[in-house]
């Protein structure tokens, strides 16, 4: 890897430090996180990138940032929002969701909202690899549960994002997980035993805690009778996702249900129900505008030398495997930050870690294990990642009011960083 000044590395990564400040320590200050809308942040850190770019004409900084904003990733991440738009407001005007919470109001005790709920989540995101799904199919369900119980809407929101990342952390079919056990050169099924070790204590904890904290929500006392074909688009979906289907597949596929049973159902008619899913694509229109503007400002830094030099410096003084494991876990947490994007930040980071790791004998499978559960804990926390925007979007919420209730990304990231410190599980370290 070719060498970065400090002066040139941190020049690189001064755009993020722009839109940081702009955005977390404004509102930090003001008290409030409407103060400053994070579009708005976006957009000045973006002219700025493009401004302090140098060395290269104005045009080709604007391609830069217009390559970032337009990946084949990103494009399909937009896609899956558009479906996911119009798929939930059509779902919501057609009484899909009220009669999924009160099927679920009647099924599960108050007491076990918040522990079913999550396990329901670590469930379908182990099934389906994907934490985007699994927030897509479960978020609008929560945000009604918590209505209906008067829970918060916030932590509801929450415990599905938390749940999503379960599985995006241990799936076989993760993009992390196949990202990591490629850089690494080892069997996934291995990767996921030395990853077990890790998370699940970590995700036990964290139920158990649910469990106690759902003692104190109490359902509402006349449940409504259950339409359980207004049901059926979410039982579809869900299924279909388990068994692998493209999600895109799978929400044009609920959006369809939705438009036959609404219709047969005088929930709307035909014209209703596009203007339902037209309501819906335009409230993701933020979510898309924040997602394109993130991408090409993550280029920007990319481009400069920004992500390299996190690279570089943290694993200049690896010292021993302790050392070692840690400059790979903070690596993967800073590259992360830096594109918003967990699977990229595997392999940015990959093919370091595993250099890193021959050298000071760390096991392969603890080496992808680390790389994948540090980086699903950044992604789970991060206000401007795809899942937190799309959770956010899906309940009508700031991403900073989930933050504070992100419990299983926070346990995941201290479980992990435990598991280096007191050099477990044995047998991986």
């Amino acid at each position: 890897m070719k060498r970065i000044s400090n002066k040139k590395g941190l020049f690189a990564l001064s755009p993020l430090l722009v839109f940081i400040t702009l955005y977390l320590v404004t509102s930090l200050i003001a008290g409030d996180f409407y103060k400053v809308p994070i579009v708005v942040a976006f957009m000045v850190a973006s002219i700025y990138a493009i401004a302090v770019s140098g060395g290269f004409p104005l045009t080709k900084r604007i391609t830069t940032y217009s390559r970032g904003a337009s990946t084949e990733n990103m494009m399909l991440m937009l896609w899956i929002f558009v479906l996911a738009g119009a798929f939930a407001q059509s779902a919501k005007q057609m009484g899909c969701i009220d009669a999924t919470v009160n099927l679920t109001l009647s099924v599960l005790p108050g007491n076990m909202l918040l522990a079913g709920l999550f396990l329901a989540s670590c469930f379908i995101s182990l099934s389906i690899g994907t934490s985007v799904g699994t927030i897509v199919a479960l978020v609008p369900i929560a945000a009604g549960l918590a209505q209906s119980t008067g829970a918060s809407v916030p932590m509801m929101t929450a415990v599905v994002v938390g749940g999503a990342f379960f599985g995006d952390n241990l799936s076989f079919i993760s993009d992390t997980t196949v990202a990591a056990t490629s850089s690494q050169g080892c069997k996934m099924s291995d990767k996921f035993r030395a990853n077990s070790y890790i998370v699940m204590p970590a995700a036990l904890l964290i139920l158990l805690i649910y469990i106690f904290m759902g003692m104190g929500i109490h359902s509402p006392q006349n449940i409504a009778e259950v339409n359980v074909l207004k049901v059926l688009p979410y039982i579809i979906v869900l299924v279909m996702a388990v068994f692998g289907m493209n999600v895109m597949a799978v929400l044009t596929l609920g959006i369809v249900l939705t438009g036959l049973i609404g219709i047969v159902d005088g929930s709307y008619d035909l014209y209703g129900w596009f203007g339902s899913m037209s309501d819906g694509i335009l409230g993701m229109g933020e979510l898309i505008i924040i997602t394109m503007m993130a991408g090409g400002l993550l280029e920007i830094i990319r481009e400069n030398g920004g992500i390299d030099y996190i690279v570089e410096k943290m694993t200049a003084k690896v010292r021993g495997k302790r050392g070692a494991e840690l400059s790979i876990g903070t690596a993967v947490v800073l590259v992360d930050i830096c594109t918003a994007n967990n699977t990229v930040a595997i392999i940015t980071v990959g093919g370091i870690a595993k250099q890193i790791g021959d050298r000071y004998g760390v096991d392969n499978r603890k080496c992808a294990s680390i790389l994948d559960t540090f980086s699903c804990f950044a992604q789970g926390i991060i206000p401007y990642g795809a899942q937190m925007l799309m959770a956010a979007g899906l309940s009508q919420l700031n991403p900073m009011e989930i933050l504070p209730y992100l419990y299983y990304p926070f346990a995941l990231g201290f479980a992990a960083l435990l598991s280096i410190l007191f050099r477990y599980p044995r047998k991986y370290s």
